[in-house]
């Protein structure tokens, strides 16, 4: 196609007759004789600098399923990137994630609930169970700890 192009330019078309003719945008064509007159050829240029490990769509599947299950480790990710055909260091999968602005974080530690907490929970919300909501404005809830944690703990 780029080939089609110039030897449409050198034999005098203009941008307009040519993009009309082979179907394809004005800025395509201007941008496609530029570099021919630049470089003096059509073919794909090498690039600067090493090429990326990881493909987009590779990062953004990785960015997706730690976004689905975010206690997922880098060994599982590297295997799930191996399944889709781009084998790559646990390393690499973690600045593709740090570069997506997703980090390590290590969940606080919280001190179980004993069996005399949750007795004295569960008896403190059945008394209190129809307080108004001003009445239980007024209590002072000094620790806002959630009892669930993943899921129910039974």
């Amino acid at each position: 196609l780029r080939d089609r192009i110039v030897a449409r330019h050198r034999s005098g078309q203009g941008y307009k007759k040519v993009s009309a003719a082979l179907k394809v945008p004005k800025s395509t064509v201007a941008s496609i004789i530029l570099k021919w007159k630049t470089f003096g050829t059509t073919r794909t240029l090498p690039r600067a600098g090493r090429p990326a490990k990881l493909s987009y769509r590779g990062r953004r599947a990785l960015v997706g399923e730690v976004k689905k299950n975010p206690n997922i480790t880098v060994a599982e990710l590297q295997r799930c990137s191996r399944e889709m055909g781009e084998s790559c260091r646990k390393s690499t999968i973690a600045a593709a994630l740090h570069q997506s602005g997703l980090y390590g974080k290590v969940a606080r530690r919280k001190p179980l609930l004993s069996a005399r907490h949750m007795k004295a929970r569960m008896e403190f919300a059945k008394k209190h169970l129809k307080d108004s909501k001003m009445v239980r404005n007024k209590i002072l809830w000094s620790d806002k700890t959630k009892i669930e944690l993943f899921g129910a703990l039974t």
